[in-house]
């Protein structure tokens, strides 16, 4: 399934983000930067050792605490197709009332502010974001659907890159509900 929508900026697809041949693909990660599962963890297996080591530098130098819920940090992105790696902490749920529709936009927001300013004179063009906190950190797949195209929509809107912006799902299911939750607002 491919969805283009937001006048070609945003494209909706299904697939593997570890595949895609992007300039940046955005790590759904843990406060640590050191791994995880879902799709934190297929990253980190993908691009190699490289990505555990540079994440382990920057936890000694730059983020000693680990990296802020709704705050972004990149990485090269070892093995993988893509160049960098933005790793990005969405939030918990915790029934929408500990500011998490905040924060997952923020993940969204520092994300893409992060990709504009990637390569210096070259900065990222093209950037894959999974759906940010819908796994294991329990947030409604529908109402982090209506976050996330609103985020990428505002932001679009106001800048010129990254040029394309792409939403990839596992599951065929994920990217049609995604589609069905913003139906309204798209």
């Amino acid at each position: 399934m491919n969805r283009i929508l937001l006048d070609g900026r945003l494209e909706v697809r299904t697939g593997d983000i570890t595949a895609l041949q992007v300039d940046a693909i955005v790590n759904a990660a843990n406060s640590s930067l050191l791994g995880g599962g879902g799709v934190d963890g297929a990253i980190h297996r993908g691009a190699g050792p490289e990505l555990l080591a540079e994440c382990r530098r920057i936890r000694s130098t730059d983020l000693p605490d680990g990296l802020p819920t709704g705050q972004a940090v990149a990485t090269g992105a070892g093995r993988l197709p893509a160049r960098y790696v933005i790793h990005t902490v969405g939030p918990v749920w915790h029934g929408g009332t500990a500011g998490e529709p905040e924060l997952l936009a923020s993940c969204y927001q520092t994300s893409l502010e992060l990709a504009a300013s990637l390569g210096g004179t070259e900065p990222a063009a093209t950037v894959a974001f999974p759906a940010i906190s819908t796994g294991v950190f329990g947030y409604p797949k529908d109402e982090a659907a209506r976050v996330a195209y609103e985020s990428i929509r505002s932001f679009v809107g106001g800048s010129d890159r990254p040029e394309q912006v792409i939403l990839i799902f596992f599951s065929g299911d994920d990217a049609q509900g995604f589609l069905e939750a913003i139906a309204q607002i798209a």
